[in-house]
Protein backbone atom coordinates (compact mmCIF):
# COMPACT_ATOMS: atom_id res chain seq x y z
CA UNK A 1 0.00 0.00 0.00
CA UNK A 2 1.34 3.47 -0.92
CA UNK A 3 2.24 5.86 1.67
CA UNK A 4 0.94 8.81 0.27
CA UNK A 5 -2.66 9.35 -0.90
CA UNK A 6 -3.11 12.34 -3.40
CA UNK A 7 0.37 13.12 -3.03
CA UNK A 8 0.69 14.14 0.88
CA UNK A 9 2.24 11.93 3.12
CA UNK A 10 -0.51 9.59 5.20
CA UNK A 11 0.04 10.02 8.87
CA UNK A 12 -0.26 6.75 11.26
CA UNK A 13 -2.11 6.59 13.92
CA UNK A 14 0.46 5.94 16.61
CA UNK A 15 2.01 9.58 14.67
CA UNK A 16 -1.33 11.27 15.38
CA UNK A 17 -1.47 10.22 18.74
CA UNK A 18 1.68 10.97 20.00
CA UNK A 19 1.30 14.16 17.95
CA UNK A 20 -1.87 14.89 20.07
CA UNK A 21 0.32 13.85 23.35
CA UNK A 22 2.73 15.98 22.83
CA UNK A 23 0.51 19.31 22.62
CA UNK A 24 -0.96 17.93 25.63
CA UNK A 25 1.45 17.80 27.77
CA UNK A 26 3.34 21.14 25.92
CA UNK A 27 -0.04 22.87 27.63
CA UNK A 28 -0.02 21.05 30.52
CA UNK A 29 4.26 21.83 30.97
CA UNK A 30 3.99 25.93 29.91
CA UNK A 31 1.09 26.38 32.39
CA UNK A 32 2.94 24.75 35.54
CA UNK A 33 6.39 26.51 34.54
CA UNK A 34 4.14 29.65 34.63
CA UNK A 35 2.97 28.69 37.91
CA UNK A 36 6.16 28.03 39.27
CA UNK A 37 7.32 31.00 38.16
CA UNK A 38 4.35 33.24 39.65
CA UNK A 39 4.88 31.29 42.85
CA UNK A 40 7.11 33.92 44.83
CA UNK A 41 5.05 36.84 44.05
CA UNK A 42 1.56 34.61 44.78
CA UNK A 43 3.63 33.80 48.28
CA UNK A 44 4.78 37.50 48.83
CA UNK A 45 0.44 38.80 47.91
CA UNK A 46 -0.71 36.24 50.74
CA UNK A 47 2.66 37.19 53.13
CA UNK A 48 1.45 40.72 52.84
CA UNK A 49 -2.44 40.15 53.88
CA UNK A 50 -1.24 37.71 56.53
CA UNK A 51 -0.54 38.63 60.29
CA UNK A 52 2.93 39.01 61.52
CA UNK A 53 2.23 36.73 64.39
CA UNK A 54 1.06 34.23 61.15
CA UNK A 55 3.71 34.87 59.15
CA UNK A 56 6.03 33.94 61.87
CA UNK A 57 4.22 30.74 62.91
CA UNK A 58 3.71 29.13 59.39
CA UNK A 59 4.65 29.22 55.51
CA UNK A 60 2.01 31.17 53.11
CA UNK A 61 0.55 28.11 51.81
CA UNK A 62 -1.47 28.08 55.37
CA UNK A 63 -4.16 30.72 54.01
CA UNK A 64 -5.18 27.77 51.75
CA UNK A 65 -7.04 25.48 54.94
CA UNK A 66 -7.19 29.06 57.01
CA UNK A 67 -8.54 31.70 54.65
CA UNK A 68 -9.83 33.57 57.78
CA UNK A 69 -5.49 34.60 58.34
CA UNK A 70 -5.98 37.25 55.30
CA UNK A 71 -6.44 40.47 55.86
CA UNK A 72 -5.60 44.28 55.01
CA UNK A 73 -4.31 45.75 57.92
CA UNK A 74 -1.20 45.49 56.83
CA UNK A 75 -1.74 47.72 53.52
CA UNK A 76 -3.78 50.00 56.71
CA UNK A 77 -0.28 50.23 58.19
CA UNK A 78 1.74 50.58 54.67
CA UNK A 79 -0.44 53.99 54.14
CA UNK A 80 -0.03 55.21 57.31
CA UNK A 81 3.98 54.66 56.86
CA UNK A 82 5.40 58.49 55.65
CA UNK A 83 8.59 56.93 54.82
CA UNK A 84 6.89 54.21 52.13
CA UNK A 85 4.18 56.52 50.84
CA UNK A 86 7.09 59.36 50.37
CA UNK A 87 9.36 57.18 48.72
CA UNK A 88 7.12 55.68 46.57
CA UNK A 89 6.03 59.36 45.40
CA UNK A 90 10.03 59.86 44.78
CA UNK A 91 10.21 56.58 42.71
CA UNK A 92 7.75 58.14 40.47
CA UNK A 93 9.17 61.87 40.35
CA UNK A 94 12.16 59.63 39.00
CA UNK A 95 10.53 57.15 36.78
CA UNK A 96 8.49 59.21 34.70
CA UNK A 97 11.09 61.68 33.30
CA UNK A 98 14.01 59.45 33.08
CA UNK A 99 11.29 57.32 30.90
CA UNK A 100 9.92 60.15 28.99
CA UNK A 101 13.16 62.26 28.36
CA UNK A 102 14.44 58.52 27.34
CA UNK A 103 11.65 58.59 24.67
CA UNK A 104 11.43 61.65 23.38
CA UNK A 105 15.40 62.42 23.24
CA UNK A 106 16.13 58.74 21.74
CA UNK A 107 12.96 59.18 19.11
CA UNK A 108 14.13 62.45 18.25
CA UNK A 109 18.10 61.43 17.80
CA UNK A 110 17.13 57.91 16.17
CA UNK A 111 15.49 59.79 13.50
CA UNK A 112 18.18 61.79 12.86
CA UNK A 113 21.09 59.25 12.85
CA UNK A 114 18.58 57.05 10.46
CA UNK A 115 17.46 59.69 8.11
CA UNK A 116 19.21 63.14 8.45
CA UNK A 117 22.60 63.50 6.58
CA UNK A 118 25.32 65.84 9.02
CA UNK A 119 28.40 65.97 9.03
CA UNK A 120 30.35 62.80 10.71
CA UNK A 121 26.80 61.00 11.52
CA UNK A 122 28.32 57.53 11.35
CA UNK A 123 31.42 58.40 13.46
CA UNK A 124 28.61 59.83 16.12
CA UNK A 125 26.15 56.76 15.84
CA UNK A 126 29.59 54.78 16.21
CA UNK A 127 30.42 56.70 19.44
CA UNK A 128 26.98 56.29 20.97
CA UNK A 129 27.02 52.14 20.28
CA UNK A 130 30.75 52.70 21.75
CA UNK A 131 29.02 54.12 25.14
CA UNK A 132 26.79 50.83 25.38
CA UNK A 133 29.54 48.78 26.76
CA UNK A 134 30.18 51.39 29.69
CA UNK A 135 29.04 50.05 32.98
CA UNK A 136 27.38 52.26 35.35
CA UNK A 137 29.80 51.36 38.18
CA UNK A 138 32.41 53.16 36.04
CA UNK A 139 30.91 56.71 36.06
CA UNK A 140 29.97 56.15 39.52
CA UNK A 141 32.85 58.52 41.02
CA UNK A 142 33.76 60.85 38.46
CA UNK A 143 29.66 61.95 38.26
CA UNK A 144 29.40 61.97 41.95
CA UNK A 145 32.15 64.94 41.51
CA UNK A 146 30.54 66.29 38.99
CA UNK A 147 27.38 66.44 41.10
CA UNK A 148 28.74 67.63 44.15
CA UNK A 149 30.67 70.71 41.81
CA UNK A 150 26.99 71.82 40.46
CA UNK A 151 24.85 71.05 43.33
CA UNK A 152 22.84 68.60 42.30
CA UNK A 153 23.97 65.50 44.42
CA UNK A 154 21.40 63.64 46.33
CA UNK A 155 18.48 65.66 44.68
CA UNK A 156 15.76 64.21 42.39
CA UNK A 157 17.09 66.27 39.23
CA UNK A 158 20.71 64.43 39.39
CA UNK A 159 19.17 60.89 39.78
CA UNK A 160 16.94 61.57 36.39
CA UNK A 161 19.82 62.78 34.94
CA UNK A 162 21.95 59.94 35.75
CA UNK A 163 19.64 57.97 34.31
CA UNK A 164 18.83 59.05 31.17
CA UNK A 165 22.24 59.96 30.12
CA UNK A 166 22.76 56.09 30.55
CA UNK A 167 19.72 54.97 29.31
CA UNK A 168 20.23 57.37 25.85
CA UNK A 169 22.47 54.93 24.34
CA UNK A 170 20.28 52.04 23.90
CA UNK A 171 17.47 54.29 23.27
CA UNK A 172 19.27 55.59 20.14
CA UNK A 173 20.25 52.45 19.04
CA UNK A 174 17.27 50.77 19.06
CA UNK A 175 15.14 53.42 17.31
CA UNK A 176 17.53 54.69 14.83
CA UNK A 177 17.84 50.85 14.09
CA UNK A 178 14.13 50.64 13.70
CA UNK A 179 13.33 54.07 12.02
CA UNK A 180 16.09 53.21 9.01
CA UNK A 181 13.50 49.55 8.16
CA UNK A 182 10.56 52.53 7.51
CA UNK A 183 10.35 52.33 3.43
CA UNK A 184 12.06 55.69 1.84
CA UNK A 185 9.72 55.97 -0.66
CA UNK A 186 7.24 56.08 2.13
CA UNK A 187 8.90 59.39 3.40
CA UNK A 188 9.33 60.78 0.02
CA UNK A 189 6.11 60.84 -0.63
CA UNK A 190 5.43 62.79 2.33
CA UNK A 191 8.20 65.10 1.53
CA UNK A 192 6.66 65.53 -1.83
CA UNK A 193 3.07 66.30 -0.15
CA UNK A 194 4.81 69.27 1.53
CA UNK A 195 5.56 67.76 4.74
CA UNK A 196 8.45 69.21 6.53
CA UNK A 197 10.64 67.21 9.03
CA UNK A 198 9.15 68.11 11.64
CA UNK A 199 5.51 67.00 10.56
CA UNK A 200 7.69 63.43 8.74
CA UNK A 201 8.47 62.74 12.17
CA UNK A 202 5.18 63.05 14.09
CA UNK A 203 2.82 62.14 11.62
CA UNK A 204 4.27 59.50 10.16
CA UNK A 205 7.69 58.06 11.74
CA UNK A 206 6.39 58.40 15.14
CA UNK A 207 3.11 56.08 14.69
CA UNK A 208 4.93 53.31 12.80
CA UNK A 209 7.64 53.56 15.33
CA UNK A 210 4.82 52.87 18.10
CA UNK A 211 5.98 49.09 18.76
CA UNK A 212 9.99 50.25 19.38
CA UNK A 213 8.78 53.52 21.06
CA UNK A 214 6.61 51.26 23.36
CA UNK A 215 9.41 48.25 24.16
CA UNK A 216 11.83 51.29 25.02
CA UNK A 217 9.70 53.01 27.50
CA UNK A 218 8.71 49.51 29.37
CA UNK A 219 12.94 48.76 29.78
CA UNK A 220 13.68 52.20 30.74
CA UNK A 221 10.54 52.47 33.09
CA UNK A 222 11.59 48.66 34.73
CA UNK A 223 15.33 49.43 34.90
CA UNK A 224 14.65 53.12 36.46
CA UNK A 225 11.83 51.52 38.43
CA UNK A 226 14.11 48.74 40.39
CA UNK A 227 17.39 50.21 40.35
CA UNK A 228 18.92 50.46 43.96
CA UNK A 229 22.39 51.23 42.88
CA UNK A 230 22.05 54.06 41.53
CA UNK A 231 19.23 55.79 43.47
CA UNK A 232 21.35 54.71 46.88
CA UNK A 233 24.24 56.87 45.87
CA UNK A 234 22.59 59.99 44.14
CA UNK A 235 18.86 60.35 45.65
CA UNK A 236 18.20 62.28 48.72
CA UNK A 237 18.72 60.30 51.99
CA UNK A 238 15.72 62.29 53.43
CA UNK A 239 13.50 60.54 50.98
CA UNK A 240 14.98 57.86 48.71
CA UNK A 241 12.93 55.76 45.93
CA UNK A 242 10.62 52.49 47.04
CA UNK A 243 14.36 50.51 46.74
CA UNK A 244 16.16 51.82 48.90
CA UNK A 245 13.66 52.54 51.64
CA UNK A 246 12.65 48.82 51.70
CA UNK A 247 16.22 47.88 52.19
CA UNK A 248 16.48 50.39 55.02
CA UNK A 249 13.49 49.13 56.70
CA UNK A 250 15.10 45.51 56.57
CA UNK A 251 18.30 47.14 57.86
CA UNK A 252 16.80 49.18 60.66
CA UNK A 253 13.64 47.44 61.73
CA UNK A 254 14.31 43.79 60.82
CA UNK A 255 10.79 42.20 62.39
CA UNK A 256 8.58 44.95 60.77
CA UNK A 257 6.97 42.32 58.18
CA UNK A 258 3.41 43.80 58.16
CA UNK A 259 4.92 46.55 56.29
CA UNK A 260 7.95 44.74 54.52
CA UNK A 261 5.73 42.84 52.79
CA UNK A 262 2.75 45.12 50.79
CA UNK A 263 5.71 47.39 50.55
CA UNK A 264 7.76 45.00 48.59
CA UNK A 265 4.50 43.50 47.27
CA UNK A 266 3.08 46.83 45.93
CA UNK A 267 6.92 47.90 44.77
CA UNK A 268 6.83 44.81 42.30
CA UNK A 269 3.39 44.79 41.01
CA UNK A 270 3.33 48.60 39.41
CA UNK A 271 5.88 47.53 36.96
CA UNK A 272 4.01 44.41 36.33
CA UNK A 273 0.93 46.77 35.88
CA UNK A 274 2.60 48.74 33.11
CA UNK A 275 4.58 45.79 31.69
CA UNK A 276 0.76 44.06 31.15
CA UNK A 277 -0.92 47.28 29.93
CA UNK A 278 1.68 47.71 27.14
CA UNK A 279 2.04 43.65 26.46
CA UNK A 280 1.07 44.10 23.12
CA UNK A 281 3.20 46.65 21.66
CA UNK A 282 5.85 45.19 23.45
CA UNK A 283 5.50 42.03 21.81
CA UNK A 284 5.32 43.68 18.38
CA UNK A 285 8.36 46.02 18.87
CA UNK A 286 10.52 42.82 20.00
CA UNK A 287 9.55 41.01 16.77
CA UNK A 288 9.90 44.12 14.69
CA UNK A 289 12.21 43.30 12.05
CA UNK A 290 12.09 39.50 12.46
CA UNK A 291 9.67 38.38 9.74
CA UNK A 292 10.93 40.15 6.14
Amino acid sequence: MSGTEGGAPVRGLGTRVAGRVAGGGMRVFLVLVGLFWLMPTIGLLLSSLRDPADIAASGWWEVFTAPAQLTAENYANLLANDTITDSLLSTVLITVPATVLVVVIGSLAGYAFAWLDFPGRDWWFLAVVALLVVPVQVALVPVSELFGTLGIFETTFGVVLFHTAFGLPFAIFLLRNFFAEIPRELLEAARLDGAGEVRLFTRVVLPLGGPAIASLGIFQFLWVWNDMLVALIFADSESPPITVALQQQVRQFGNNIDVLAPGAFVSMVIPLVVFFAFQRQFVSGVMAGAVK
